[in-house]
């Protein structure tokens, strides 16, 4: 009776943790949101998948535990980070509902670390990570997420930029930080990380508003201190050169 909450990382095989893979080899059973299943089902055929659609976290977890309360060894999967915006504690708080079974969280690379890499190095000081979807939190919280974290002067990681129903909210979060940042301030997009049409590219803050992306990009949006050097994104962490 054992379930891991496991994060597959951006989304190719190759940027899965070895901890990661071990885990999906010693489950019986799969379960997760059906995008995320599709990226490992090739490799794993023998294995049996359970999925859930969008918004059916609750029921997604509740079916992961009571697969491993019937004696299966289970992997909920999650993309990136199991913990970073992932199933971890939701799937802690539905076990409680439950007899006790054994969980344990395995981690994966989250795209603020994946798409960082594909730009330089924009978050190598001091960041803050946000999400920009409201389904689950109030878009006048997540205003003043942005505004007091750019007061501060954090480097800034966006993740859900846009959806189809939210197709300004990139815009609006670029008009609160641009009221701490420079129109100049290095910036960037990834697009389809670890994944088929992967992009990265290095703009500026004043570009990045009026840029249309989706869900499944991530957004970076330098410091004062960022600085573009060729086609990458660096943010110093202040050392003596």
């Amino acid at each position: 009776m054992k379930l891991y909450v496991v994060g597959l990382g951006p989304g190719s095989l190759d940027g899965m943790t070895m901890q990661a893979m071990n885990a999906l080899r010693a489950s019986d059973v799969l379960v997760g949101y059906t995008v995320y299943l599709d990226l490992i089902r090739e490799a794993f055929p023998e294995k049996r998948f359970l999925s859930t659609p969008m918004k059916q976290e609750a029921q997604r977890c509740r079916m992961a535990v009571e697969e491993a309360l019937k004696g299966q060894t289970v992997s909920m999967v999650c993309s990136g980070d199991s913990g970073v915006y992932g199933m971890a504690g939701l799937v802690y708080e539905v076990s409680q509902e439950y007899e006790p079974i054994e969980i344990e969280i395995i981690p994966g690379v989250t795209a603020a670390c994946s798409g960082a890499a594909l730009l330089g190095a924009p978050l190598i000081h001091d960041f803050a990570l946000i999400s920009l979807s409201d389904l689950l939190t109030p878009l006048e919280k997540i205003h003043q997420r942005l505004d007091c974290a750019a007061q501060a002067d954090f480097a800034l990681c966006l993740y859900n930029p846009a959806s189809k129903k939210r197709r300004d909210y990139l815009r609006d979060a670029c008009e609160i930080i641009l009221r701490y940042r420079d129109e100049e301030t290095p910036a960037g997009i990834v697009r389809n990380i670890g994944r088929e049409g992967q992009e990265a590219r290095v703009l500026t803050l004043g570009q990045l508003r009026d840029e249309q992306v989706d869900m499944f990009t991530t957004v970076f949006i330098g410091n004062s201190q960022t600085k573009r050097i060729g086609e990458k994104m660096v943010t110093p962490r202040g050392y003596r050169l």
